[in-house]
C-alpha cells in the first residue's frame, strides 16, 4: 500500500498500517529528536511519546506532507522533555546510531574518501559540528534540525514550532550565525566541508 493508503486505514484504526507508516519514519524522527534534545534515551522517549500522540490524533491529519505533520508532534514532544527534564540539553562528545553504538561519519555529512587522514578529519569535524549544534539555545537548534536537516520550508517550520514565519527566519539566521563561529573556532576547513543552506533569510 502507498503512503495515502496506509493512512487512509489507520485512521480507521488499522494498527498494522499505522506500523507500517512507523517502520517509514522511525528513524527520521529518531534523528531529529536526538539533534534537537541531544540525549539517545531522551530521544527514544519523545519518538515514542511522538507516534502514540500521533495515533491518537490521527483524526486530525488533513493532508499535506505527513513528514512535516509527523516533525511537527515530535518537535512538540522533545520540548515536553525538555519540561520534564527542567534541565539544560547535555552536548555529547560522540556521534551515535540509533541503537546507541558510537560511529565515525554520520550520513549526513558523507566522507567521499577513504584514506584514514581523511577519515579521521571528518570524524573531527562532525563531532565539532554535532557540539556546536547542541551548544545552540533549544529554540535556535530546533528552527536548524527542521530547515537545514529535515528540508523544511520556513513556512513548515513556522507551523511545527507554531511561531510567526518572522520569528523561524529570525532565529534561523541567528542560529546560522552562531554555528559558523563556533565552527570556525573548531575547524579552520569548515568552509570546504560544511556549508549551511544558501537561503536568504530577509
Amino acid at each position: 500500500m502507498d503512503e495515502a493508503t496506509l493512512i487512509r486505514e489507520a485512521k480507521k484504526g488499522d494498527l498494522t498500517a499505522f506500523n507500517k507508516l512507523v517502520l517509514q519514519y522511525q528513524d527520521m524522527l529518531y534523528n531529529t529528536a536526538y539533534r534537537i534534545i541531544g540525549d539517545p534515551g531522551l530521544a527514544e522517549d519523545a519518538v515514542q511519546e511522538a507516534f502514540v500522540s500521533a495515533f491518537r490524533k490521527l483524526y486530525t491529519y488533513r493532508g499535506g506532507s505527513f513528514k512535516s505533520w509527523l516533525l511537527r508532534i515530535v518537535t512538540n514532544a522533545c520540548y515536553d522533555e525538555f519540561r520534564r527534564q527542567k534541565r539544560k540539553p547535555t552536548t555529547p562528545l560522540d556521534i551515535y546510531t540509533d541503537d546507541g553504538d558510537e560511529i565515525e561519519s554520520p550520513g549526513w555529512l558523507e566522507d567521499q574518501s577513504d584514506s584514514p587522514e581523511k577519515q579521521l578529519e571528518t570524524l573531527e569535524l562532525e563531532q565539532a559540528i554535532q557540539r556546536c549544534i547542541q551548544a545552540l539555545p533549544p529554540d535556535f537548534r530546533t528552527v536548524v534540525v527542521l530547515t537545514e536537516l529535515e528540508g523544511l520550508s520556513y513556512k513548515e517550520a513556522a507551523k511545527a514550532i507554531k511561531k510567526p514565519l518572522g520569528t523561524v527566519k529570525s532565529r534561523l539566521a541567528r542560529a546560522r550565525s552562531r554555528l559558523q563561529e563556533c565552527l570556525q573556532k573548531a575547524q579552520e576547513l569548515l568552509p570546504m566541508a560544511f556549508r549551511l543552506r544558501g537561503e536568504s533569510v530577509s
